[in-house]
């Protein structure tokens, strides 16, 4: 797959980042699915937890700032991190101009469609996109980070 480009040639736009789907879960008969985001602004997930799957993050370009339970982790280009199930987890890019993250979930489970369903939704406030979550083994359990 080239550079830039999204499997399906449908990125996924959410949360100001653009998700290039790489591996989909469809390649992998659900074992896993890869994304390679760009990250524009200062902003990421609430604090949450993924109660089928376990997640993975390397970053490529830029500087992220990651809460795993209540431990904070600043990780740079080459750094990567595994958030194990039901383990709480946020992060929020803290760098200037763009950055990248891979990530991975595994197994797959539903986290490919979670981010084209709730990308679509006219609602993006953290309440709808919490109620999305909940059909997708995603549970929202505090708000997002801030860069600081």
């Amino acid at each position: 797959m080239n550079a830039g480009s999204d499997r399906d040639r449908n990125p996924i736009n959410f949360l100001d980042a653009t998700f290039d789907v790489k591996v989909s879960g469809k390649d992998t008969e659900g074992r896993c699915v890869i994304f390679d985001t760009i990250r524009r602004k200062k902003v990421g997930p609430a604090f949450h937890l993924h109660t089928d799957c376990d997640e993975w993050f390397f970053v490529r370009d830029g500087e992220f700032k990651f809460q795993v339970g209540d431990k904070t982790l600043r990780l740079k280009p080459g750094d990567s991190l595994m958030v194990p199930r039901e383990t709480p987890h946020a992060f929020v890019k803290t760098s200037e101009g763009d950055a990248r993250l891979i990530v991975m979930h595994q197994p797959a489970v539903k986290m490919e469609e979670f981010f084209r369903v709730t990308s679509k939704q006219p609602d993006q406030s953290l309440e709808a996109r919490k109620r999305i979550a909940e059909q997708y083994g995603m549970r929202f359990i505090g708000p997002p980070l801030t860069a600081d």
